[in-house]
């Protein structure tokens, strides 16, 4: 469906679009309204919009929103919320009906957030510089000092250029005279940009008849210029810098957009365990050996950054980047210690620092703030505690926002004892009524609270261009009708942003010029080893669910009674593939406990653990949740049809797992399923992803584990002879496992041999699942790689290859096959799966320790005594574990 194909967003007919949902849609008392004005008409800039909900109706808008939650899902936007009951990673939560600013509107908002992000720039310079601002009593002293975000380490630390802040982010919100307010200024690491960017991708798709005209201000020109101004940040005199963005992890709420930005400026994503500090400067960990770091993008808060100097007990950091930034080694955007821009308690100072840096009247207001460190203002505090919202000046894992009158009065006295205790800590907010805006709520239209995130970048730090402003930003909306709070971690709705031109819009490409392309070109291969492992472990564990998968296929055939006949000899080599399983898979004692015989008789709740418990290392849902966390971890280097293959892969496995009484037949079902999405991953992987040194760490993984799994197969299943019946069927089974049995009956006509069997899944390399195949592949895959060895002499990776091939080559079927009178066995066959399992298990340690191995960091070691945290406070700085994964507003 094409909604949007047959109206022009320049048709206005008010009658009809007054019309939607009259009773539903109720305004608050004295609340502006963004869609509706007063006497309940509808705004002349969200007409045409309006006139199309109108001409669709329910039925079509719930379409559109349908249309919306499936390219998210695809797409894979998350937002990680710890504790959920939905699990970590939350499908972004994206409403169809955007905000509508008008141009006349924007004009004023983007005066003011530029003038905002220059004076706090300038702040910034005064704070790590010459405190001016404090000499002359403009600030006080312990407003600054007493605060986190204050980093005494970096004083005097200032980067080339204008303008330190590069990225800078103001939440907005209309008040109700229609002003935008500031409600809070994010500055060390603002999150929401590429949010912001994949909002409007989703909705330029789905609504693309609205996006024709051209009326809708692109995003472009914002991440453009992003990337020019980090580049201008390079201290080396290079045409095209290194760049990198550093996150805290795959386990940070705002992954997923760290991830996306990295992908879309084409910049590497890294950890603090990627980086190294070397000569003075930084350096990234690559395959391809140490390469210099010009420029980091951080979105890890500034007390993590660095061990040595900041927080001692941080895992997230580089050892040394501080004193990097000092020599001017390495820039970042933004600067370490600008979170005490964040400061709440700077509002009230900031119309009197403005008239003194810029000489101007603040363009955007703020709700009047009181800082509790002054004795009057406390007073009107400790007086007016029910009515005002209630604010610690330091920024909080969680958010620790207290709106007054929603307290008990025990509450009351409790913080009223706090704030007495330690006042300089704490301000006090007038609450204001913050505008609402239409959303799309279960087939109605609801107003709800909105706040919006928008975004300036510096035009240039070493030059006099000003701050470029994002026309448009990141909308939130309430959680629920009448709600002020706005979260996403509150389960708070996601909008578009659509600012309007009454000039049509030029598109701006984010593709450098062609000799820095060139030149980009070489740098590829220069994978951060931590990338590198992840890429191994995708390809081993994609494999490795995909052999067990095709084993419980093959078992769960047989106990479905389709193949079994009720013959005792057969019954034998179903239990012989029972205890295979358990074998293959390491999910020991399962079916091999000889201290409970009723397992192999009653085999379907071992069998069910194995498919669906998570916890189960082993089974398949254990190595599917390995595999979706190791591709997540690297979510910047898939494309958008291979993140979706692997949504197809999770989703209804999860489903089937979470299912409280699942049956054999349930897993059944969805055993082909997953085994096809599987293939279809691996080959996109295959026909996708170019063949540099990703897709051979990737591809390695595959053929190791795949060389793995055939050696522990056949030794647990064909080592041992059996009687013709039961070596039949075993032989048969692993045939299918393996997917050759097809290939085996055109080319063996003859009755099932070992001999034979042996033969097509040892030494055929020209069977893409021989084992054969797997070394040659890995030969040719390891010799790729970089090498640190002399000339003449070959790596231990190769070494070792060699040696497994030469056994392999060496080996006679016929012999393998022969039972040996002294032990009852196939000696020559068992010893052979035996040393070859050693020589690959040996070759998995060497490629651990020669390309993924991370540099350890520096680390004190004695723990440093925070000199910013409050009075009565002086406990030891959580673990930087536990800080990363707490819930953070961002």
């Amino acid at each position: 469906m094409e909604p949007t194909s047959t109206i022009s967003p320049g048709f206005v007919n008010p009658g009809l679009a007054n019309s939607l949902w009259p009773q539903a849609y109720k305004l608050g008392e004295s609340t502006y309204d963004e869609m509706r004005l007063p006497e309940g008409t509808t705004r002349s800039h969200w007409q045409p919009l309006m006139q199309m909900f109108a001409t669709l109706g329910v039925a079509g808008m719930e379409h559109l929103q349908q249309d919306v939650r499936r390219l998210v899902r695809e797409n894979g936007v998350t937002y990680n919320v710890h504790g959920a009951t939905d699990g970590l990673q939350r499908p972004w939560p994206l409403d169809m009906i955007p905000l509508i600013i008008s141009e006349a509107d924007w004009t004023v908002i983007e005066a003011g957030v530029m003038q905002r992000a220059e004076l706090l720039n300038l702040i910034f310079k005064d704070l790590y510089g010459p405190r001016n601002l404090i000499a002359t009593g403009l600030l006080p002293p312990e407003l600054i000092y007493g605060h986190p975000g204050f980093l005494r380490a970096c004083d005097g630390v200032l980067q080339l250029g204008e303008r330190q802040l590069v990225i800078y982010a103001a939440d907005l919100a209309r008040g109700p005279d229609g002003r935008m307010w500031v409600v809070g200024d994010r500055t060390q690491a603002p999150s929401g940009a590429g949010y912001a960017l994949e909002n409007r991708t989703v909705m330029a798709t789905v609504m693309r008849g609205m996006f024709a005209k051209g009326q809708i201000q692109y995003l472009s020109n914002f991440f453009r210029t992003l990337q020019t101004t980090l580049t201008d940040l390079a201290q080396r005199a290079t045409e095209n810098p290194r760049i990198v963005l550093m996150t805290p992890g795959p386990y940070n709420e705002t992954y997923f957009e760290h991830a996306y930005l990295a992908a879309y400026l084409g910049y590497t994503l890294v950890q603090g365990n990627d980086l190294t500090m070397v000569d003075g400067g930084i350096a990234l960990k690559s395959l391809a050996g140490l390469q210099p770091v010009d420029v980091i993008l951080r979105r890890v808060d500034d007390t993590f950054c660095d061990p040595l100097e900041l927080r001692a007990d941080s895992y997230l950091g580089v050892t040394g980047l501080l004193e990097a930034v000092r020599r001017r080694k390495v820039a970042i955007a933004n600067p370490l210690g600008s979170s005490v821009l964040e400061n709440v308690s700077l509002m009230p100072f900031l119309p009197a620092m403005a008239k003194y840096l810029l000489g101007e009247e603040l363009i955007l207001p703020t709700a009047t703030t009181r800082w509790c460190g002054e004795p009057k203002q406390l007073a009107y505090v400790l007086d007016h505690l029910a009515e005002l919202v209630i604010k610690p000046i330091g920024r909080q894992a969680v958010t620790s926002t207290i709106f007054g009158n929603q307290l008990s009065r025990k509450e009351l006295l409790l913080l009223r004892a706090q704030i007495k205790a330690q006042p300089e800590f704490y301000v006090g907010q007038d609450q204001v009524s913050f505008s609402t805006t239409p959303c799309f709520i279960e087939g109605q239209l609801e107003a709800r609270h909105a706040v919006l995130r928008s975004f300036a970048v510096a035009g240039s730090p070493l030059g006099g261009d000003g701050y470029v402003v994002m026309p448009g930003g990141l909308t939130r909306s309430a959680p629920a009708q009448g709600d002020f709070f706005v979260s996403n971690s509150a389960g708070g709705i996601s909008k578009d942003t659509w600012v309007l031109s009454s000039q049509p819009q030029e598109h701006v490409s984010l593709w450098q010029q062609a000799s820095q392309v060139e030149a980009g070109y070489y740098n590829d291969d220069l994978l951060p080893s931590r990338t590198a492992e992840n890429l191994f472990w995708v390809g081993r564990y994609t494999e490795r669910a995909e052999s067990t998968a095709r084993l419980l296929r093959v078992i769960f055939d047989y106990l479905s009674g389709d193949q079994l006949s009720p013959d005792a000899m057969e019954q034998a080599g179903l239990n012989q593939l029972l205890r295979a399983l358990t074998q293959v898979t390491m999910t020991y004692p399962g079916f091999v406990d000889k201290a409970n015989a009723k397992i192999l008789a009653q085999p379907k709740p071992e069998l069910l653990s194995l498919s669906l418990e998570r916890k189960r290392s082993g089974g398949l849902s254990s190595d599917l949740s390995a595999m979706l966390a190791a591709a997540y971890a690297i979510r910047d280097l898939w494309s958008v049809d291979t993140w979706r293959v692997i949504n197809d892969i999770e989703t209804p496995w999860n489903q089937l797992a979470q299912k409280k009484e699942s049956t054999l037949e349930d897993v059944q079902r969805e055993l082909n399923s997953l085994i096809t999405q599987l293939m279809a991953l691996s080959g996109l992987h295959m026909e996708s992803m170019i063949h540099t040194a990703r897709w051979l760490l990737l591809d390695m993984g595959r053929r190791l584990e795949r060389a793995l799994r055939t050696l522990a197969f056949i030794r647990a299943t064909l080592v041992v002879p059996q009687p013709q019946p039961t070596q039949h069927l075993l032989l048969e089974s692993v045939l299918k496992t393996t997917e050759t049995i097809i290939t085996y009956r055109r080319r063996y006509r003859a009755n099932l041999q070992l001999p034979t069997v042996l033969e097509l899944l040892l030494l055929d390399d020209k069977n893409p699942r021989a084992l054969l195949y797997q070394l040659n592949q890995l030969q040719a895959h390891v010799s790729k790689l970089p090498q640190s060895v002399v000339g003449y002499r070959i790596s231990q990776e190769e070494q070792l290859l060699l040696e497994a091939y030469t056994r392999l080559r060496l080996a006679d079927t016929a012999k393998l096959a022969q039972v040996s009178t002294e032990t009852g066995i196939c000696d020559e066959l068992d010893k052979l799966m035996a040393d070859l399992t050693d020589l690959l298990s040996q070759l998995s340690h060497v490629l651990t320790q020669h390309y993924f191995t991370h540099a350890q960091p520096q680390r004190q070691l004695t723990a440093i005594q925070s000199e910013v945290l409050p009075r009565g406070n002086n406990t030891a700085p959580k673990s930087a574990v536990t800080e990363s994964l707490a819930p953070r507003n961002p």
